[in-house]
């Protein structure tokens, strides 16, 4: 496991602010040399703690208009069917998200779609269609009050 210092947690802050910033940019950011700058970030990167880079895209801009939280119920459990579930779930585009929770029900989804209509297809072809669901349940979002991928990095550990 890699330490999360003062200058590791900078490095992951600023890159959570700006994938693209160059190595260059990075070390003057935090007032070291190059060198070992990208050592540091390479080790982070080797680590798994960055996983990769990506852009941000604006969903609306795109005409994605509507974002839908879906809590679903399962009766099945086995392990094809887990299985199964997991493979539709991975290859479905609109589907930004999944979790296995706890609670009354077993899955929560967060899936984008164009409008309402699209949306009702996606029930209609995706989830009904995912084995052993026995309940579906979706909130709109009416208002998208904060969207981040960013991570708190703490600061404490020196």
């Amino acid at each position: 496991m890699i330490e999360i210092d003062k200058i590791n947690a900078e490095i992951l802050d600023l890159l959570q602010n700006d994938g693209r910033m160059t190595n260059a940019k990075l070390a003057g950011h935090l007032s070291m040399s190059e060198t070992p700058c990208w050592r540091r970030l390479k080790k982070l990167e080797e680590s798994g703690i960055i996983e990769g880079y990506q852009a941000n895209l604006n969903r609306r801009k795109l005409g994605l208009g509507v974002m839908a939280f879906v809590q679903l119920r399962c009766s099945e459990h086995d392990q094809a069917s887990t299985a199964e579930f997991q493979r539709i779930i991975e290859s479905t585009p609109n589907i930004l998200s999944c979790h296995n929770t706890t609670g009354a029900d077993d899955f929560l989804i967060i899936a984008v779609a164009r409008d309402l209509d699209d949306y009702s297809v996606f029930v209609d072809t995706t989830l009904r269609r995912l084995p052993g669901v026995t309940g579906i349940r979706s909130n709109l979002s009416l208002k998208e009050m904060k969207s981040s991928n960013k991570v708190p990095v703490n600061y404490t550990q020196v």
